[in-house]
């Protein structure tokens, strides 16, 4: 049974597969009723997705977008939740990061084609379609290639963080996002920490940067893994929120949204209403 909260979804505003109109009838059909919309760098997808939302009226849709930052050794993901799709300063610093991502992309390809790998940035540009470029593209196109049979053999052969065609791009760091999201009047939250070094450190540095909720129940997280990450959660008074991560990259074993391995709590799903509800509440002041 899928849970009834996912705060953590793709679509084709940034590397997922299909439109956000999509995504929340899927969510809808598979017993969601609390979705984020949480794409990379983007929230282009966002007024679509509200559109679709409408003919629920029990379905409630959290305007996110997912930020990628950096420290030392691995990346960061910081998801922003209830932040204004039309705010001017917020589409600056999407703007700026997006067109990092195109850098990195076309980078990407260059290293790709040195190889010898015949993908071009054409094709990454048409799996894009015009949504924010990220990674995926470019696995999409070396599969469409026959280069790798799949999105992750691409990833894990060429283009993971230390692989052979692996770029940098211009990023924040998470203290930054999170202090941007704050600033921009939205609720910020670490998404999938499982496998960072050094956590409690990290979560330090952010709670007091004002990071809210930490991804506690994440696609295929078992139920110790989940209860080490809730501790955790627990110690540094965040909110233990989660999501599938939902794509549709992955084929028939992917979770679907609301597919998590340990379902996301009701608590949890009542703490981010609540905090909205209270975000909502200060900017009508």
């Amino acid at each position: 049974m899928a849970s009834r909260g996912d705060f953590h979804c793709h679509s084709t505003a940034s590397d997922g597969v299909l439109p956000p109109a999509e995504v929340v009838k899927m969510a809808y059909d598979e017993g969601v009723r609390v979705l984020a919309l949480t794409d990379h760098d983007s929230t282009q997808g966002i007024a679509e997705a509200r559109r679709a939302a409408e003919a629920y009226d029990d379905f409630t849709l959290i305007p996110g977008v997912e930020l990628g930052t950096d420290i030392p050794g691995a990346e960061v993901h910081v998801l922003g939740f209830y932040l204004e799709p039309d705010d001017a300063g917020l589409q600056a610093t999407l703007e700026k990061l997006r067109e990092g991502r195109k850098g990195r992309g076309e980078g990407i390809v260059n290293k790709l084609r040195e190889m010898g790998i015949d993908v071009t940035w054409e094709q990454v540009q048409r799996f894009a379609g015009g949504g924010a470029v990220g990674r995926p593209h470019v696995a999409q196109a070396l599969v469409e290639g026959g280069h790798v049979a799949t999105v992750k053999e691409a990833f894990d052969k060429y283009i993971a963080r230390n692989g052979p065609a692996y770029v940098e791009r211009e990023k924040m760091t998470p203290a930054e996002a999170v202090e941007t999201i704050v600033q921009l009047g939205g609720v910020p939250c670490i998404a999938h920490p499982r496998d960072l070094e050094m956590l409690d450190g990290v979560l330090a540095e952010l709670k007091h940067a004002g990071l809210a909720g930490m991804e506690v129940y994440y696609k295929d997280y078992a139920p110790d893994e989940v209860e080490r990450l809730r501790q955790a959660a627990e110690r540094f008074d965040l909110v233990p929120w989660g999501g599938s991560d939902y794509h549709g990259l992955h084929g028939a074993d992917e979770p679907l949204p609301g597919g998590m391995y340990t379902p996301l709590p009701d608590t949890s799903i009542d703490a981010l209403l609540a905090l909205g509800r209270a975000r909502a509440e200060q900017r009508a002041r």
